[in-house]
């Protein structure tokens, strides 16, 4: 195992360079400040960034952002693009949680007009979105049903009365992988998501009521409907149950075909198949509706929230202003067009704990939001602030339109239940001015806002690096975890 302390090059302000070495086809790059750098080493992330860089068609190189973290055969926090002609899709280099993501809601509430409600808007949310491990919700979907979630993605559960019009302009890919097939997804995936639809799951997924604490770009908040002191909520889940098995039945599958394709790995855990094979187009095709699937549950969330906040104000949603600002995806593998070798070609990039950041201008970027460039929606830990930003060209140009996607985990979910053993983290949490709700108390205990890195540090990089630049931060008031 290399010794990567004593190889990797500082090449620009807050990005470091990894060399190529053994089977490497490209060099590596890690987005970090050198306060942070000691953990990749703690942790030997940076051979998982390595091991990336041995992929067959891998182009460039094997990117990391600052909230890098070990992950199943990937890093979490990890960016790569392959060829469509001799690349591969690799299930672990996506994730188990297929389209973890983030929506961000915003509203027209002053923060001084919901502190005597905030209690009972809380005790609602909890009561209103199911929340926990294996937790199920208040719709159960026939297998048909479950095709079309699948198929449509978010315009679902617009279907079905959940949410406006503006909410699917205002989500990444309108909330629709138009490259989904139910077929590819097993009949086992299928019946873990057929009652968790609009339900927030457990792990670090949550649902956080905020207050917008600071501006730091006025134009890009005006565009996106944010000022201070204003009322915000996030909700962060992914395609829970469904995803998860989806995942798991393609890792099985593309381990028995690697010698059928030729390809060695580092690492097993990296199983993969070209992106032009049987298995890899199946993958791809079920990735892509596990991600809709996601889309349809914050969707249905929102719709919930939006009651919540009519029952405890007697107003209606729209008066409130309870308007998305943007919904982005963290564990994803996208089709994508980009410039690289003096060439304009469509290829794979994967993003696992990773955030698409494109610049103004950029097609891909919803038309209201063209002339400012994409939200780039940042959650904090537990107890601490989120961001929003938006995307740069200088993403575009060196990681494939990529950035952070939150603070990053540095301890296991086991450390931090040790380390918060004997306290009272709702109470700690409730001193700092936060109300905390969960299903259980390990809920809570894991999710320490110890057990990760330091958020305003990690923006920090990312900007000072130009990948994305700071529109506005929040502060928690309340959150509800699982």
């Amino acid at each position: 195992m290399a010794d990567w302390k004593s190889e990797i090059t500082k090449i620009a302000p807050c990005k470091w360079m990894i060399p190529r070495k053994n089977q490497m086809r490209v060099p590596g790059i890690i987005y970090i400040s050198e306060a942070m750098l000691h953990r990749t080493f703690e942790d030997n992330v940076l051979q998982q960034v390595a091991n990336v860089g041995c992929l067959p068609g891998i182009i460039s190189h094997s990117l990391a952002m600052p909230d890098v973290h070990w992950g199943y055969g990937a890093p979490i926090g990890g960016v790569a693009a392959f060829r469509k002609d001799s690349g591969v899709i690799v299930p672990g280099f996506v994730g188990y949680d297929i389209n973890c993501g983030v929506r961000l809601i915003r509203s027209d509430v002053m923060v001084s007009e919901i502190k005597d409600k905030l209690e009972k808007i809380v005790y609602c949310l909890y009561s209103n979105i199911p929340s926990g491990v294996g937790s199920t919700g208040k719709i159960v979907l026939k297998t048909k049903q479950v095709d079309e979630v699948l198929s449509q993605g978010a315009s679902y559960a617009l279907k079905q009365g959940y949410g406006w019009n503006s909410d699917i302009e205002r989500t990444e890919e309108t909330g629709c992988m138009k490259t989904a097939d139910p077929e590819c997804v097993s009949p086992r995936a299928k019946e873990r998501g057929a009652d968790q639809l609009g339900t927030l799951g457990s792990g670090n997924h949550f649902l956080e009521i905020q207050q917008v604490a600071e501006i730091y770009n006025r134009e890009a908040a005006n565009v996106f409907g944010l000022f201070e002191n204003q009322i915000t909520v996030m909700v962060h889940t992914g395609s829970r149950g469904l995803g998860y098995q989806v995942c798991d039945d393609y890792l099985a599958t593309f381990g028995r075909v690697l010698s059928k394709y030729g390809i060695t790995l580092p690492d097993r855990q990296l199983a993969c198949a070209p992106v032009d094979s049987k298995e890899g187009k199946d993958y791809f095709a079920a990735m892509s509706a596990a991600a809709n699937f996601a889309w349809a549950n914050r969707q249905i969330i929102t719709h919930w929230i939006r009651e919540c906040f009519e029952k405890v104000f007697s107003i209606p949603a729209e008066r409130l202003g309870l308007h998305v600002v943007y919904d982005v995806a963290h564990n994803i593998a996208k089709y994508e067009k980009h410039s690289f070798e003096d060439k304009n070609e469509s290829v794979y990039v994967h993003r696992k704990g990773a955030t698409r950041a494109f610049p103004k201008g950029h097609q891909a970027v919803c038309e209201i939001y063209r002339n400012i460039g994409q939200p780039v929606i940042i959650p904090g830990t537990m107890g601490t602030s989120s961001y929003v930003l938006i995307g740069t060209e200088k993403a575009l140009n060196e990681t494939w339109g990529s950035t952070c996607h939150g603070a990053g985990r540095v301890m296991s979910r086991a450390q931090a239940i040790k380390k918060s053993k004997g306290r009272k983290i709702e109470q700690e949490l409730l001193a700092a001015g936060v109300i905390a709700k969960a299903k259980s108390r390990g809920g809570l205990d894991e999710e320490i806002p110890e057990a990760y890195k330091d958020v305003d540090e990690i923006v920090r990089v990312v900007e000072e690096a130009g990948l994305s630049t700071k529109v506005a931060k929040m502060k928690p008031l309340a959150v509800i975890k699982g």
